[in-house]
């Protein structure tokens, strides 16, 4: 609980430390940049996330036509074996 409320104290003192910090224009200046770079970042992951989603999509979509060609495949042979008998 100790830790909690200093984890608390801690949240508290760094809003009111960017708060007075935003005040003066070249920490305004600062933080506008800082908040630039975390959006560039943000998209840039955003990006990559999406990028990814697309080929793992195109994989299982590979993946679920070759399994349904095997099943195919495989009823065909199924088929023509007990045909035969």
């Amino acid at each position: 609980m100790k830790n909690l409320v200093w984890f608390a104290f801690g949240v508290a003192g760094g809003f009111v430390v960017a708060h007075m910090v935003n005040k003066d224009p070249r920490g305004h200046e600062m933080l506008a940049e800082i908040d630039a770079r975390i959006g560039e970042f943000t998209d840039r992951m955003g990006d990559a996330y999406r990028e990814q989603e697309t080929r793992i999509a195109g994989i299982v979509e590979s993946v679920a036509d070759a399994a349904a060609e095997a099943v195919a495949t495989t009823k065909g042979v199924a088929a023509d074996s007990s045909a035969g008998d």
